[in-house]
Parts: C-alpha cells; sequence; structure tokens
C-alpha cells in the first residue's frame, strides 16, 4: 500500500491505530445497492457486520489528507476494524490567514503551542480585524475522542490540553491570568463541551442493536423456515426463548449504561466561577469550562468538572474516585519556579507528576484554606474524556475484546458444523432430485439439514452455565460485570496480590519508636505517651508532622499519619472561617499535648529568666506544609513553638532518603543493619529529622521557600516501627493456591525488604527458599545499564551479616535424563525503578525473571500493569486482586481481575468482592473451573445433539422419510431444553484442586471424547435402522400395515403391498426405530459427558438434572414398551412387535454402556489424564510437604513424560518451554554479587552480559 494511504495514530500507545483513507465511490455505491436488493438484505447485514467490507464495498482508496471516510485497524492482537466519517469544523479567522496554518494551530498536538497560537489568534481576531472568513478542519471522532488533521506533522493528532509540553514556569506565567471571553469562545469551538457524556441508549436502539447480532439473524431464518415447514411449535418455543434471552441482555446493558451515566451525572452540570483576563470573576456552567480557563474553588467545596491544577491555596479532598480509598488528601499549590528557590526552572507539569498539586475530575474538594483577599485558584490543564475520570469511563465504555481460546474453537467448531451441514445440504438435493421430488419440498428440506446441525439454541446453552455461575459468585459476595471472563478466570495459574489492605490489614499499628542521641541508638520504646518525652523534638515531629484535618469535628487524613497523632495523645485544633478573616495571612493547625502530659510549672526563681522560656502552656503551630510525596518518598513541615524565636523544619518518610538528607555524622554507624532487622521482619519504618530554621526565615519568607531549602543539613532522630499485620485468612488461602499449582506474586508499593518479610510470613516464600534481589541501574554517564545479584539471607542474622557462603547457593546438578533434574527454588525481588529499568534495557531477560519473579515492591501504578503484560506474555494466565484505583489498570489487563473496593474507582475491575478478604479468589477460580468444565459439557452436548439429530434425518431422507413434527418438538424442548438448562446446574467441587481444565474445545481429550460418542452413535443408530428391514414383518408401512399381529406376521411376505399413495413420509418402522434409539442417545449422552469431579460436584447431587434424566428416561421407556395409542398417534409412532421393542431396548442398553465406558473409564484414564499431566501435584516436586508455588520448577519431569508418556514434547505454554530450558542452563540462577550488563551496542536487541565483579572475568552472556 501506498504510504500515503497508511498512518499511525497514537503511536506507542495502547489504543496505537491505523488509519486508512477513503473517498465514496458512486458505482460500487450503486453495485451494492442491487446486491442489498437482490439478496433480501442479507449483504447489508453483512456489511453490517463486518466495517472492514463496509468500507471497501461502498469507497475507493483515496489519500488519507483529502478522505471522506478513514478505516482504522488495532495494532494489538485483535486488529479489530472501525470506520468513522470525516467531519469539518468551521473556524472563523481573519483574512490574513491562510487555512492551513490555522488547522496545524488547532491540531498541531502539541500542548503549549497549541494554547499560545490559539491566544494570540483570537486576540488577533476579536480586536484587530473585525471581517471574518470561515476555515474549515477535518477531523472524525472515535472512541469519543476527537482527531483532527494536522498539516505539520501530516497525520491525525487527538487535541491536547495543558497536561502535556507545558513547564510549571509558563503555568504561572502565561495561563495564571485566565482567558479572555473570546479566547474561552474560541478554545470551546475546539474542544467541545465539558462532559463525560454516557448516554443511555433507548430501549428500541439497544434492541436492533442485539437483534442484529448472527445468532439471532440465524434463529430468525431458521423460524422462517419451519414455519414454511409448518413447524408452528419449535418456531414458536425458539422465538419465546430468544425474546427471554434479548429481554434479560437488554436490561443487564441497559443497567449497566444506567449505573454508568449516573456515577458521572454528579459532576455534569454544576455552576463555577471563573477568572478573567481583566480580573473579572464570571460564573458559568461547569459544561462550558475549557483548558486554560483558571477555576475558583468555593469555600465551601465542589466536585471536580475536570483536571485542574492548584495555583493558589490549599485543598483537601476526597479521592476515592481515584484512589479507591476514602481517606482525605492535602492539595497543595504547585510550585512557581519564579519565586520558590528549587531546582531547574523548566520542570514540565504532569497530572501524574504533581498529582499532589492536581484536583481531579470526579474527586470532592471538602474544605479550602486560602490567604485572605485571595481566592483558591486552579488552572483547568483537560476535559471531557482527557481527564483521569473520563479515560475511566472511556476504558468500561471501550473495552477490549475478551481473547480466550474456548471462544475462538467454538466459532471454529461451528465451522466444522457448518461444513458438515453443508455435506448433508448437498446430499439432500442430489437425492430429492434422483427420486423426482418438488422443488418446494427440496428447498425446505436442504435448507432444514443447515438448522438441525447448527442449534439455534447453541447460544443460550452456552450461556446457561455462565448466569449460573454468575448468580452463585453474587451469593458469595463476588459481583461481575464481565460474565464471559468468568470461564476465563477457571484458567487463572498465576495471581498477584497488592499487599497493603490485600494480604496485610489496611492500618498500621505503632509498635515503637527507636530514638537516636549522640548519634547513637537508643534502646526500642513502645510507650511514647509519656510525661519524659512530652517535650522532646522526636515527639514534636510526630504532632506535627502530617496532613492530617479536622472534617465536621472528625480528626481525618492517612491511616499512618493518624495511628501517629493518636499514639503520641496530642490535640489538634484549626483556626474558624472567622479567625482566618481577621488576619492577613492563614492562620496555623495548632498542636498541644494533654495538660497532664505536661510538667509541673516551675516558679520565677531567675529574675533573669525571659519571658518566651515560660510560656503558660506548651504549643505548636504548623505554620507551612509540604505533602507527602511518592516520587520524593518523604513530607516535611516547617512549625514553631508559641513563645520560641526560631522555627523547626520536621521530616518524616522512608528511612533511606530522610538520612541522605541528614547531616552525615547524626546518622548512627549501624543505621543500615537496625533499619534491615526491622524490615526483615516485616515492619514499616519511618524515620524523622529535624532542624532549627534560621530567625532571618519569617512567616512570610517560609510561605513561599522551596522545600529543597528546608529539607537539607538535618539532624537525624530516629526511627518510628510500625506494624502491619497480615489478615487472618491470607496464610490459609495462599496455602489453598499453592496446592493447586496457582502461583502468587506480591505487587506493592511498599518497601522490598518489608514486601519480602511478609512474603515469608504469609508462606508466598518458604523459609528454605532462595530470594534474589535484582537491583537494576540505568545508564549513565556513559556507562550502560547492569543488573547487579543480591542474595537476600533466609533467616534473620544476629550481629553483622556473615558473607554469603558459596556452597548455599542454589546449584543444578547436569544429569542425562531431565526426569532425574533436581530443582532448587528460587525467587527474585525487584522494586519499581529495576524493573523499569530491565523492561527497557534487559528485554531478553524479562522472561526468565517473569518465570520466577515474586516480590515487585515500590511498583507504580503503570508498572503494576506492565508486570501483569509481562506475564501474559510468556503466557501465564494471570489474576490480580487488589483494592484501590492505583490497580485500576492491572486489574483491567489481568485475565481476571478482582477488587476488594466497592467504590467507583473499582468500577471497570471485571469482578469486585463485597468482603475486603482474598478468600474471594480461591472461590471466584473455583467458580470459573466449574463454568468452563460446564460450558465444555454443554458444547459437546450440543454437537452430539446435532450430530445424532442430524444423521436421524440424513438416515430418513435416504427413504424419502423424516421425523414428524411432535417428535422434533419432543426431542427439541422435552428432552434437550430441559438437560442443557439443568445440566448446567452443577455447583463447584468445594476444594481447588492441582488439576486445570483444558483452555480449548480442540484440545486431544475434548476432540477424541466428542468424536468417539459420535461414532458410537452413529453406528448404533445405523445399527437399528438396517437390522429393521431384516426383521420377517418387515415391509414398507402403510396405514393398513399391523406389524404387531402376531398371526399376520407369519403370512407376511405374502400379503399385498400398499400402494405408492397409502405410504407416509413420517410415519414408518425406520422412523420409529431411529426415533426410540436417538431419544434415549441424548440421554446417554447427557448423562456420559455430565462429569463433577474434581472442577464440579459430582452429577448426582444436581437433584433437577438426575430427576429431569429418570422422568425422560422412563417415560421413553414406557411408550417404547407398552404403546398408549394417544402418544403412538400424536408422536406418529407405529406399531411393531413386541419382540423389536426388546430388541431396541438391548440395542440402547448396549448403547449406554459402550458410550458410558469409553467415556468414563478409557478417555478418562488415558487422553484426560495425559493433559492433565502438566497438573498433577507431587509428580515433579521432591517431596510432598513442597508447595506448589511455581509450576514452572517441575516442568522438566513433567514435559519429558507429556506426550502419552512415550514421546518428549515442547511445552505449547512460553514459560512451561523456558522453564524447562533454565533447568539445564548452568548460568541460571545468577551466582550472586555478579553484574549483568547491556551491550551498548545491542541495546535494541536486549542482549546482555554477565560480568562477576570479584574477578572482573566474564562469567556468561545471554
Amino acid at each position: 500500500m501506498d504510504r500515503e494511504e497508511r498512518k499511525t495514530v497514537n503511536q506507542g500507545q495502547e489504543d496505537e491505530m491505523e488509519v486508512h483513507g477513503y473517498a465514496l465511490c458512486r458505482w460500487k455505491l450503486a453495485l451494492v445497492s442491487v446486491g442489498v436488493v437482490c439478496t433480501g438484505g442479507f449483504l447489508l447485514l453483512l456489511l453490517y457486520w463486518m466495517p472492514e467490507w463496509r468500507v471497501k464495498a461502498t469507497c475507493r482508496r483515496a489519500a488519507v489528507k483529502d478522505c471522506e471516510v478513514v478505516l482504522l485497524r488495532t495494532t494489538d492482537e485483535f486488529r479489530t476494524w472501525f470506520c468513522a466519517k470525516i467531519r469539518f469544523l468551521s473556524l472563523e479567522s481573519h483574512s490574513c490567514s491562510s487555512a492551513t496554518s490555522v488547522a496545524s494551530k488547532v491540531s498541531n498536538g502539541h500542548a503549549a503551542p497549541l494554547t499560545e497560537n490559539l491566544a494570540a489568534e483570537s486576540r488577533w481576531e476579536m480586536r484587530k480585524h473585525p471581517q471574518m472568513q470561515l476555515q474549515q478542519v477535518r477531523y472524525f471522532t472515535h472512541h469519543s475522542v476527537k482527531y483532527f488533521w494536522d498539516d505539520s506533522i501530516h497525520n491525525f493528532d487527538f487535541l491536547r490540553g495543558l497536561d502535556e509540553g507545558v513547564s510549571c514556569a509558563s503555568i504561572y506565567e502565561k495561563h495564571s491570568a485566565g482567558l479572555t471571553k473570546g479566547m474561552h469562545a474560541y478554545r470551546k469551538l475546539l474542544y467541545g463541551v465539558n462532559e463525560i457524556a454516557v448516554k443511555v441508549p433507548s430501549v428500541f436502539k439497544l434492541l436492533i442493536k442485539e437483534v442484529l447480532n448472527p445468532f439471532y439473524i440465524f434463529q430468525l431464518f431458521s423460524i422462517i423456515l419451519w414455519s414454511a415447514d409448518e413447524y408452528y411449535y419449535y418456531a414458536l418455543a425458539i422465538v419465546v426463548m430468544s425474546l427471554v434471552s434479548v429481554i434479560s441482555s437488554l436490561c443487564s446493558i441497559r443497567k449497566q449504561y444506567v449505573m454508568l451515566h449516573d456515577m458521572v451525572a454528579a459532576h455534569s452540570t454544576v455552576r463555577v466561577s471563573v477568572c478573567r483576563v481583566n480580573e473579572e470573576i464570571e460564573e458559568i456552567f461547569s459544561t462550558d469550562l475549557v483548558p486554560g480557563d483558571v477555576m475558583v474553588i468555593p469555600l465551601n467545596g465542589t466536585v471536580m468538572p475536570c483536571d485542574a491544577v492548584l495555583i493558589s491555596g490549599t485543598c483537601i479532598v476526597n479521592e476515592s474516585m481515584l484512589t479507591g480509598e476514602s481517606v482525605p488528601v492535602t492539595k497543595t499549590n504547585l510550585p512557581n519556579p519564579a519565586v520558590d528557590v528549587r531546582g531547574p526552572g523548566e520542570e514540565f507539569y504532569s497530572p501524574e507528576t504533581h498529582k499532589r498539586h492536581t484536583l481531579f475530575c470526579g474527586t470532592t474538594v471538602i474544605q479550602t484554606r486560602f490567604y485572605t483577599g485571595e481566592l483558591v485558584k486552579a488552572i483547568v490543564v483537560r476535559t471531557g474524556f482527557s481527564t483521569s475520570k473520563g479515560q475511566l469511563v472511556r476504558s468500561i465504555l471501550y473495552p477490549k475484546p475478551t481473547d480466550f481460546k474456548l471462544y475462538r474453537d467454538a466459532y471454529l467448531f461451528l465451522l466444522c458444523l457448518v461444513a458438515v451441514a453443508g455435506v448433508g445440504f448437498i446430499y439432500t438435493i442430489i437425492n430429492n432430485i434422483l427420486m423426482k421430488v418438488e422443488v418446494g419440498m427440496i428447498i425446505i428440506e436442504s435448507l432444514d439439514i443447515i438448522t438441525i446441525t447448527v442449534p439455534p439454541a447453541l447460544p443460550a446453552a452456552m450461556t446457561a452455565g455462565i448466569v449460573y455461575a454468575q448468580r452463585r459468585l453474587r451469593n458469595v459476595g463476588i459481583f461481575c460485570i464481565s460474565p464471559q471472563r468468568i470461564n476465563i478466570c477457571g484458567q487463572l495459574n498465576l495471581v498477584c496480590f497488592d499487599k497493603t489492605g490485600t494480604l496485610t490489614e489496611d492500618g498500621l499499628d505503632l509498635w515503637g519508636i527507636q530514638r537516636v542521641e549522640n548519634s547513637r541508638f537508643l534502646l526500642p520504646e513502645a510507650d511514647v505517651c509519656s510525661e519524659a518525652l512530652v517535650q522532646s523534638q522526636f515527639i514534636a515531629c510526630m504532632a506535627t508532622c502530617h496532613s492530617l484535618t479536622r472534617i465536621e469535628g472528625v480528626l481525618s487524613g492517612d491511616p499512618l499519619d493518624l495511628k501517629m497523632f493518636e499514639a503520641v495523645g496530642w490535640i489538634l485544633e484549626e483556626a474558624t472561617e472567622e479567625e482566618t478573616a481577621l488576619h492577613n495571612r492563614i492562620m496555623p493547625t495548632v498542636v498541644r499535648p494533654p495538660a497532664q502530659l505536661l510538667p509541673a510549672p516551675t516558679p520565677a526563681g531567675s529574675e533573669d529568666m525571659e519571658l518566651f522560656e515560660l510560656p503558660a502552656v506548651y504549643e505548636m503551630g504548623i505554620v507551612r506544609q509540604f505533602p507527602f510525596s511518592s516520587a520524593l518518598q518523604r513530607m516535611s513541615v516547617v512549625a514553631k513553638v508559641l513563645g520560641d524565636r526560631k522555627m523547626d523544619a520536621y521530616t518524616k518518610g522512608a528511612p533511606e532518603v530522610v538520612a541522605s538528607l541528614c547531616r552525615p555524622e547524626t546518622v548512627p554507624v549501624d543505621f543500615e543493619n537496625v533499619l534491615e532487622d526491622y524490615t526483615k521482619q516485616g515492619f514499616r519504618v519511618i524515620a524523622l529529622a529535624h532542624r532549627k530554621l534560621e530567625s532571618k526565615l519569617t512567616w512570610h519568607k517560609v510561605q513561599t521557600v522551596g522545600r529543597d531549602a528546608i529539607e537539607n543539613n538535618m539532624e537525624f532522630m530516629g526511627l518510628i516501627i510500625m506494624q502491619n499485620k497480615l489478615k487472618q485468612e491470607t496464610p490459609a488461602v495462599l496455602e489453598d493456591l499453592h496446592k493447586a499449582n496457582i502461583r502468587t506474586v506480591m505487587v506493592t508499593g511498599d518497601n522490598m525488604l518489608t514486601a519480602v518479610s511478609v512474603a515469608r510470613d504469609c508462606g508466598m516464600i518458604l523459609p528454605q527458599d532462595k530470594i534474589i534481589i535484582a537491583e537494576a541501574l540505568p545508564p549513565k554517564d556513559g556507562k550502560v545499564a547492569k543488573i547487579t545479584w543480591h542474595y537476600a539471607d533466609s533467616l534473620t542474622q544476629s550481629g553483622s551479616s556473615p558473607a554469603i557462603d558459596s556452597e548455599a547457593i542454589p546449584i543444578k546438578l547436569a544429569h542425562d535424563s531431565l526426569e532425574d533434574l533436581q530443582v532448587t527454588r528460587y525467587h527474585f525481588a525487584m522494586n519499581g525503578k529495576s524493573f523499569s529499568v530491565i523492561l527497557e534495557h534487559f528485554q531478553d531477560l524479562v522472561p526468565k525473571l517473569m518465570l520466577h519473579g515474586t516480590v515487585f515492591a515500590r511498583m507504580a501504578p503503570d508498572q503494576k500493569t506492565q508486570l501483569v503484560e509481562a506475564l501474559q506474555n510468556v503466557d501465564y494466565f494471570v489474576g490480580m486482586c487488589g483494592d484501590g484505583a492505583n490497580d485500576c489498570g492491572a486489574l483491567k489487563k489481568a485475565h481476571g481481575g478482582i477488587s476488594l473496593s466497592e467504590l467507583e474507582a473499582s468500577v471497570a475491575s471485571p469482578f469486585t468482592s463485597k468482603a475486603p478478604s482474598i478468600s474471594c479468589v480461591p472461590d471466584l477460580i473455583r467458580e470459573g473451573r466449574a463454568a468452563l468444565m460446564t460450558s465444555f459439557c454443554v458444547f459437546k452436548f450440543m454437537a452430539l445433539y446435532s450430530i445424532i439429530q442430524y444423521f436421524s434425518v440424513i438416515l430418513l431422507y435416504s427413504i424419502l422419510s423424516n421425523l414428524g413434527d411432535f417428535q422434533f418438538l419432543f426431542i427439541d424442548m422435552a428432552i434437550i431444553l430441559v438437560v442443557v438448562f439443568t445440566m448446567s446446574l452443577n455447583p463447584a467441587w468445594k476444594e481447588l484442586v492441582a488439576q486445570r481444565p483444558p483452555s480449548g474445545l480442540l484440545s486431544g481429550a475434548l476432540l477424541c471424547s466428542v468424536l468417539s460418542q459420535i461414532l458410537i452413535c452413529i453406528g448404533f443408530q445405523s445399527l437399528g435402522f438396517f437390522w429393521v428391514k431384516q426383521q420377517p414383518w418387515y415391509t414398507a408401512w402403510c396405514p393398513s400395515s399391523d406389524a404387531c399381529n402376531e398371526t399376520q406376521c407369519r403370512y407376511w411376505n405374502s400379503s399385498p403391498s400398499c400402494n405408492d399413495t397409502e405410504l407416509c413420509t413420517d410415519k414408518n418402522y425406520e422412523n420409529t426405530t431411529v426415533f426410540f434409539i436417538s431419544s434415549f442417545q441424548y440421554l446417554i449422552v447427557a448423562v456420559a459427558f455430565s462429569k463433577g469431579k474434581p472442577f464440579r460436584q459430582p452429577c448426582y447431587k444436581n437433584y433437577l438434572f438426575v430427576l429431569s434424566v429418570i422422568i425422560l428416561y422412563v417415560f421413553i421407556l414406557f411408550i417404547m414398551l407398552h404403546p398408549v395409542a394417544f402418544v403412538d398417534q400424536v408422536l406418529k409412532i407405529v406399531c411393531v412387535p413386541y419382540q423389536w421393542r426388546v430388541t431396541m431396548l438391548i440395542i440402547v442398553l448396549a448403547n449406554a454402556f459402550v458410550s458410558i465406558t469409553v467415556e468414563s473409564f478409557l478417555l478418562d484414564t488415558v487422553l484426560w489424564k495425559v493433559v492433565f499431566s502438566r497438573d498433577r501435584p507431587g509428580e515433579c516436586r521432591s517431596s510432598t510437604a513442597q508447595p506448589p508455588q511455581e509450576s514452572v520448577d517441575r516442568w522438566g519431569k513433567c514435559c519429558s513424560s507429556w506426550a502419552l508418556g512415550c514421546q518428549k514434547q515442547i511445552p505449547q505454554a512460553r514459560y512451561m518451554y523456558l522453564a524447562q530450558e533454565l533447568l539445564v542452563d548452568p548460568e541460571w540462577p545468577p551466582k550472586p554479587q555478579t553484574t549483568t550488563e547491556a551491550k551498548a551496542s545491542a541495546k535494541e536487541n536486549g542482549s546482555c552480559q554477565v560480568i562477576t565483579i570479584a574477578n572482573d572475568a566474564i562469567s556468561g552472556t545471554c
């Protein structure tokens, strides 16, 4: 294809797409119109289902810049097609500006030039050039995002706000004054209405969209055909079933739309105040906001209608919509590089980097703090679907398609059935032509074969098991918004867990403190609320260095801050609005200890003692806060003791970070050892530091000084030790998962050693297992990226840690046979920074690390998503369990994401647990496995039903006969529908087992099962069909025939034959024989396929199924052995001798014996076990006590005997293949104290070399 005809938008992003240009072609359109008329509208349906065909059939190729229609194709594994119409946006511009330049300025895709160009353009228009002319900009809309044509890059690009390419300095210099009304109007024309429009479609629209589904169209075709054949009863039944299915589907879809609409409606239209350039305050609707508007945050708070960066004042915000945690967060104004003495002034603003200064759409501003005479202002940076909430809603409105082998195989299986139907179709036409059947009957019978082979009830039957599983999940408190994922959860073999609030309790408990005096650690102290410590700097730091606030009289804020403040027992008081208004500055928050902790006042014995040394009360004012920053890993405050001349700076944060800000002589020499001891025991450790500020720093100067000027040259004060307890159910749940050969991985934002300790405590890592910490550094100063490997001690060492014993390194012995290979278990641990470096510079190592990576600490939200993707790339089925929106991306990306939070942030998660407990994970996997096996059972049964009925009809067509209408109705309604909807009711097995069900229908065991049953059923049906013709009483049946009269049977051959006019097409001995045998066959395969253990409860516990099958067996047996005249008349059953009835019973019994024997014994003991050999517990482990944490550790032995134990095969899953390779790799795992370096010349292909630091010898390459 010509390069001009294809462009790429959103390059390098998740929603990257190819864009192809097309222009409308009139002759093609006319040709398609004729085709639509000739096919009775079927061609139109086909083009509706296939956007690519629709565009190519009606348009011709065109350059993208001149096209009328764009054809879009995603570049991911799904390669999905979309089409969009090119539209034009009319812009008014002065006469001296060309259309090209305006278009370029409008949509150049770069935030800073865009906003500045627009401002200049608009001012020029409004003031200098009253003469206007119309300019048009081309754009298209896809998934609620507008893409404008940009001549400068010769491509389409979406319009950005102030969230990219804008420096912090320009936020203040160029955007803090606000917009003129002209500029505002101009931008509104471009950016459109600021709303997240989730329109609830009308019932009629949803109905049309649902009914146009290919399956429903096929059902409609079947209903019309059956009506033409006067088969009204089943047609009516299918109509009723389809209506129920459509209505339930419509209700479910509409309910989700309404829920989503209600979620965004809270801030859809509110009145807001904005500042204009002339300092005028204008009140507008929130829907009129555009990037660059300066919004005034009201005193009593509001729900944010957009994303905005705070430029003055302070806000207390509830971000539960984003984070899933209802803890209020303090937001401060963005540091102004022109005022603050801090780092480089060219730092670019980013909502993620500067989230402590950004108010996000949908979050609730609870309170504001302000300077008197100044307003709390925020500059709008993103609006509509570009906001954080808009992106969340877009991910729900336009989810990625579900990729699961079961569904792909289901379509292949349907194609096979269509091929079988094609053979029957051709056979029926040829046979009927030879038999000189009239044309109308040939058409109906040949088309009827298609509806028999591809059953219209298949979609409803397949959905039944999922619906039942969804109902059972709801009963245990797990809610699902994506039912198709229930089946996928049955395949999960790895689950990632967040730590805090998921594996451990949400809150922290104060274990104790360890203060430092004279650069030495004192003994740990448990009681911090004591008279001896009340006036110490350590306690002052605990009492002031936090972001707590009172909301409606209740102290609220970060749980860690709350625990810390409650431990010291101090009292916090905030200034009221009236008090603040009396002063020309923000009144400080005041903290003070309770009176009973203060020492008794000392009488003034010396007249020389100054007044400020004898305050009436001891209290401290928090003058300024520097909020906690996850990037900086610390927070600081400036406080002042009442009566003191100088102010104090207090800092708390990650110990390593705080220690780096302190004077080296104040940090104890054993700091690292003490810290390591605590973190190894799983404690959360926070360090405190203090500094006395210079007296020249006045109140006003402190309000503008940068935090870098405060956070340096500090004095190290000691450690606060917090305890994060495991949830009671965590160890037991993880043990269940391990026994089921499901890997568990921890992904957390916490400290590395703390995470490793918790992993050991909960059983994720066993005491004897080795932990290899990968510490990666990016390229710097001309040096290439490198990874240093450290082996963490498995046991806490007392005193100084000895050097690592080389004998303790996991050594894999080389053996001739893989089966004798002994595997030592090891785990990789790394932090988020190392993970990012490895992803970028060591791509070859990523799959290897994914095989044994167990602890991922200090992980940012996007890194969690990347980890899930990396695990999926080596063919793991990944589950994710988390409790906040920082897990939101990973929850959506995982095959089965389950959120422990019911707040809005988790609305995009496929599953939500009502109880905040990980015990929901095994429940979900059990139900997923049961639903998956139910899907297999139902699909196999429906396939057999189709083939059995297909073969019955083919046999009867050969003698110009067919099943009667009521025979079809009895089979389809009384047997098939009843069996299908009851066989799906088997509940899940009570515990997780080590086996996993196959992921697709085209696995060896399932295909053998289906094919063997098909051959058995065809064989016994053929036996009955041909054997009945060999009976001495057999002749062509006619109304005068009476085979039941035994006296006549002796002379049957000499009796007169029937006239051709007396012959009946659907009443004969073959029909009766085939009907009875096939009716029993449906029930036989239903019982054979209804397997229970190990994934579902036994068949006999499904009481409705058992009852239904027994009733049907008894009824069919009764009417076969003891004819009932009324039943025979309705079902068109002819009378046959009793001896033949007994013979049919023997055929049925033999059929049942062979079918159940082959299915339950031969297939289960041979082929089925072969498929599950990869999961048998203990087969590849050296001892049963070793939990199956990583199934890959067992694969060396398993893979060698996979194919019937007679030959080695390469495993299909990539992680299994890699594990097999690594077992014989002498250089893996890396040795301790070695370094892996990326080759500078081969950076692109991720090549690396391992260098041993000790002797500088190259020890291996990869």
